[in-house]
């Protein structure tokens, strides 16, 4: 028999008197100011699947998103290793960053406001993902073409290196010849031909380089000035945190080269035996680490503190382990190997060995007006009680983060002589910056530097312990007296719930007395 539809129906099932009580039940509760709880009510299939504290979701990051020979590249390499596409798409824009930083920069505004082109990515993935081979596939060209222009400059290298060690001879034979002079005269003639030694000294040369995996503070600022102002460190191993942290000055953490070599600010450093002048310093990670490091940096409060966590892209892809296919063998297609290579080849092209003023890129109108109403949208979200306030320091650099992307997927996409960015990759960078958004909540999740979250987390214990389909704020208060000893506190908590869809605010009636501010519970969490 079918469902009855209107009371006619019911009747017929169950009789006119219980109809009518029904009905009389109803008008009570409705002239008594009591309304049905429809929030309680509203079944499951009502609801989103909640997304738990500390377990945000993070979507798939396609190959797609770059475009041409890098898209292409990231997509055939995560096939072949069957990994996830974002750490090789995370690694191919650290790669493009490696090559085009310092040379280039963006300004979003067409003014004096500008976006270096180094970029931080992080992705975190366990161990056995398979990321050194995907680290090895995506660096390849860099390291053939750190070896040609070495090759190609050892004749030169060699001439250079013998007449500075003849001018070297040459001063200190004068130094000593100085030490005997008879007169002023002769000291101030001996001290004229150092001098011209020196000027005439042909400046050292070195084999060029983009990256490393392993560097100290102190050795960056070396290399900085030595390479152009500009270094990328791209590894899957952590030890760089380690180094970070202080581990070869006694716990005593120097970040200042690595801020500074994002943010692109001038660098100053005259110590005993040791000088580095850098005014425009450029440096690019490209990071893929275990997410239990993750958690293990975040014991390191001045990383979060001095900002630098806030610097990194951060991807937290699902792990491909145990759902691989140990007979599929696919290998990376010549052609797509082949046009990866020889694009970054044809971006490094008449790279000098001194780069002087970075090449300007400003965005075409369009291209304007859809980064700012990213921005915007980011800033609307950011302040106290907020979406994004628990990652503020994270999503301020966002929108800056995303003019870099646009400007290097620029450059991947039209070459070495493009003039603007276009309106194209800029959406297809926006489109990356919201992705990497639930990526980021996931990885300052992991990092347990969120305090609302652990908030929000609490309450769901509490939640599930009594098996609660609803509550109000003063009861969950009083529950936890011991943490939410404020109301704000635990206002910020239930916020955060609501955005994950863990509950549903509503305004409870009570009978004979004052209405009350109530949750209710989304069904999902408790049937887990």
């Amino acid at each position: 028999m079918d469902k009855p539809t209107d009371f006619n129906d019911l009747a017929q099932l169950a009789g006119p008197e219980a109809v009518k009580a029904t009905v009389d039940k109803v008008l009570a509760d409705v002239a008594a100011g009591a309304a049905a709880p429809a929030a309680v009510q509203t079944p499951a299939s009502g609801w989103p699947d909640p997304i738990l504290p500390g377990m945000v979701k993070a979507p798939e990051i396609p190959a797609t998103i770059p475009p041409g020979w890098l898209g292409a590249m990231a997509g055939a390499v995560a096939d072949s290793t069957q990994t996830p596409p974002a750490l090789a798409v995370m690694v191919g824009l650290s790669v493009l960053a490696a090559v085009l930083q310092r040379r280039y920069e963006v300004a979003p505004f067409g003014d004096d406001y500008t976006e270096p082109l180094a970029l931080w990515t992080l992705t975190a993935l366990p161990s056995g993902a398979r990321k050194s081979a995907v680290f090895s596939a995506m660096t390849a060209p860099l390291l053939r073409w750190e070896k040609r222009e070495y090759d190609r400059g050892r004749a030169e290298r060699g001439r250079v290196a013998s007449a500075r060690k003849v001018a070297e001879k040459r001063i200190e034979r004068l130094l000593v010849d100085a030490g005997k002079a008879k007169d002023d005269h002769e000291l101030e003639r001996i001290r004229a031909e150092i001098q011209h030694e020196k000027d005439a000294m042909p400046a050292e040369l070195r084999a060029p380089r983009l990256f490393t995996e392993d560097v100290t503070a102190e050795r960056l600022q070396a290399m900085l000035a030595e390479y152009g102002e500009r270094m990328a460190l791209l590894s899957d191993e952590a030890g760089i945190f380690q180094i970070m942290a202080g581990i070869y000055n006694g716990g005593s953490a120097n970040l200042d080269a690595f801020l500074k070599g994002h943010a692109g600010t001038a660098m100053r450093v005259d110590r005993a035996g040791r000088e580095a002048h850098v005014d425009k310093p450029a440096l690019t990670f490209g990071l893929a680490v275990q997410p239990g490091v993750l958690s293990e940096v975040a014991a390191s409060r001045r990383f979060r503190d001095s900002g630098l966590l806030a610097r990194f892209l951060f991807a937290m892809p699902c792990s491909n382990v145990g759902k691989r296919d140990v007979r599929r063998r696919v290998a990376i297609p010549d052609q797509v190997r082949e046009d990866y290579e020889v694009a970054l080849f044809r971006l490094l092209e008449d790279v000098p060995a001194v780069i002087g003023k970075p090449r300007v890129l400003p965005m075409t109108e369009p291209a304007f007006e859809l980064w700012a109403d990213f921005a915007q949208e980011i800033e609307d979200h950011q302040g106290e009680g907020g979406r994004y306030e628990a990652i503020s320091d994270w999503t301020s650099k966002l929108p800056g983060a995303v003019a870099r992307i646009a400007a290097l997927l620029e450059l991947a996409e039209v070459g070495r002589h493009a003039e603007e960015v276009s309106e194209i990759t800029t959406r297809r960078a926006v489109e990356l910056g919201r992705l990497l958004i639930p990526h980021a909540q996931a990885a300052f999740g992991l990092l347990g530097t969120d305090g609302v979250d652990a908030d929000a987390g609490a309450i769901v214990k509490w939640i599930k312990a009594h098996d609660l389909a609803e509550f109000s704020r003063r009861e969950c208060q009083k529950a936890m007296e011991g943490r939410f000893r404020n109301l704000e506190r635990l206002t910020k908590a239930l916020q955060r719930l609501e955005q994950q869809d863990v509950l549903r605010n509503y305004t409870r009636r009570n009978k004979g007395a004052p209405p009350t501010e109530a949750c209710a519970v989304n069904p999902k969490l408790l049937s887990t």
